[in-house]
């Protein structure tokens, strides 16, 4: 199969009577996509996500951009490639109607430490539709989830699309702000006593609220916004 043809393959459940067909006789290729996708994550594990290209890909692989779209239709089948084998390592759980809450947290919190491991490549993840197939396998088992837990279909169906955009967007969050703290002697974007220091030095007058609230409003060890966020989302659905 051409990579067109591979990526549309990906989209597709399995099919046991083509599983059962005869094989066409494989060719020897210098890379395979399994080989592409560990490259890929390797460079945004020491890079991160905006420094790969494929003309860099292509660099690490020791191989020239046209061998590697013999692999890849294009960058966004990359970004594809990437989420899906990422959203294949996270352990989803099956549904327990007394347990859907814990589960979500859980599935979510998952998904988070998968993204960061990797700085920025939650930003594919903001620009993908969800079609490929290991993509669907998360969005499915939450959905399943919140159905089990009584949330209403449409309320569920949304609160799917809801959850995965703010994981996504948080670990970007992230990223960024830690990219900017080495990269760009921006440091203090991540000193919460530099940054309640400026807050609390605004005119009074001006942000009363502000000022005041300071330490609240730069206050949290490691991912505690990020549980208050989902506690909010989750307990929204329950009362609903």
């Amino acid at each position: 199969m051409n990579p067109r043809e591979r990526r549309a393959a990906r989209h597709r459940p399995p099919n046991p009577e083509a599983e059962t067909s005869p094989k066409p006789r494989r060719r020897k290729a210098p890379i395979t996509v399994e080989q592409v996708v560990d490259t890929a994550l390797g460079v945004v594990a020491t890079e991160g996500y905006e420094a790969l290209t494929m003309r860099r890909l292509a660099g690490a692989l020791d191989t020239g951009p046209a061998s590697l779209y013999a692999h890849v239709v294009n960058k966004a089948d990359l970004d594809e490639l990437l989420i899906g084998r990422l959203c294949a390592e996270l352990v989803l759980p099956e549904p327990d109607p007394a347990a859907w809450q814990e589960q979500i947290r859980g599935v979510c919190a998952q998904m988070r430490d998968q993204y960061l491991k990797y700085p920025g490549i939650s930003r594919a993840a903001l620009a993908m539709a969800p079609t490929d197939l290991e993509a669907l396998r998360v969005s499915e088992a939450l959905l399943a989830v919140l159905l089990a837990g009584g949330v209403a279909p449409q309320d569920a169906a949304w609160a799917v699309d809801a959850l995965l955009l703010y994981v996504a967007a948080y670990c970007l969050e992230i990223s960024v702000a830690r990219h900017r703290a080495a990269h760009d002697d921006d440091a203090w974007v991540l000193d919460r006593e530099e940054l309640q220091r400026r807050l609390t030095a605004l005119p009074t007058a001006a942000f009363p609220h502000t000022t005041r609230h300071a330490a609240e409003l730069t206050a949290g060890e490691g991912h505690e916004r990020f549980d208050f966020t989902l506690e909010l989302m989750i307990g929204g659905l329950a009362h609903r």
